[in-house]
């Protein structure tokens, strides 16, 4: 199945079941989120989306996406996960994954545009499967993480290198408003290899192929990432980790490619999606919002 977040022209918050070309809604007044509808049974959320289906649905073009968790509890990210991409930025291999945070205020939908922030123009891309949790858990043994996984998405966390670079700690690189774009939709489990592996990864910068590789290459598999980051913290239903990135990206290119205003940027994961956005400079995103 494939779930999306999105908008109607009222402005009103909905999610609702992909088929085909049209959108079903499953917002509930108890179920306002696809966070809290991931968290039901699996038996109780197959009755609603076969209730769903049989109504007539929207289009999916008529709607307005949003981030496909929206406020996610957590979006933790890992760092240097491809071998070659930790040795294109002169790290070691890692014997236990590079962990940071990302705020949900950092995030866009499909179709938004990133922001190239004033402060720096060191923008650059970084394409990233993404896994949804969808079960409470803690101490998960990497055997049962699989059991814990709503769903997999899309995500570009797109990073401001010269901040990223500031300090030991990678936060203020990766935290800046409208650069982390999630989506567009949620896919399940069962639509996908174990774990998701051996999936194709790609961007595109305005057509170019700039990373090219596949899940299978991650050092870190997503049911041993569960794994660890549950031996830290609890996991809830809606959690939201980034997967970590191959090589190709900009700061490693000689010259540095760093995205512009006008720029497109897409994330393609096999099986999952294509997620694309436009890069507006921040003047220009903020009076497009009416800021």
């Amino acid at each position: 199945m494939k779930f999306a977040s999105y908008r109607t022209a009222d402005g009103r918050g909905h999610y609702g079941i992909v088929d085909g070309g049209r959108v079903h809604d499953l917002a509930t007044p108890e179920r306002p989120s696809l966070r809290h509808f991931i968290g039901l049974s699996s038996k109780d959320a197959a009755a609603a989306c076969a209730l769903a289906i049989k109504g007539q649905g929207v289009p999916l073009d008529s709607v307005k996406l949003v981030p496909v968790i929206e406020q996610p509890g957590k979006i933790l990210c890992l760092g240097l996960n491809y071998i070659e991409h930790a040795r294109e930025g002169g790290h070691e291999i890692p014997t236990y994954p590079a962990l940071f945070m990302r705020a949900s205020s950092s995030l866009v939908a499909d179709g938004d545009p990133i922001v190239r922030p004033r402060a720096s123009e060191k923008l650059d891309y970084e394409a990233e499967l993404a896994v949804v949790i969808g079960r409470r858990g803690r101490h998960i043994g990497e055997a049962d993480a699989l059991h814990y996984i709503a769903g997999y998405t899309v995500f570009n966390d797109a990073s401001v290198r010269d901040y990223q670079r500031r300090t030991a700690q990678w936060t203020a690189g990766k935290n800046f408003d409208g650069t982390g774009a999630l989506g567009p939709f949620l896919v399940t489990p069962d639509e996908l290899p174990p774990g998701a592996a051996g999936l194709h990864i790609e961007s595109r910068l305005n057509g170019q192929v700039m990373q090219s590789s596949t899940t299978s290459d991650m050092i870190f598999s997503v049911p041993k990432t569960i794994e660890i980051l549950s031996e830290v913290m609890t996991l809830e239903p809606g959690d939201v980790i980034a997967m970590g990135t191959p090589p190709g990206v900009g700061h490693a290119r000689k010259p540095p490619v760093w995205m512009r205003d006008g720029d497109v940027v897409e994330i393609e994961i096999e099986r999952i999606g294509i997620l694309r956005n436009p890069v507006r400079n921040e003047a220009a995103a903020m009076a497009a919002a009416g800021l």
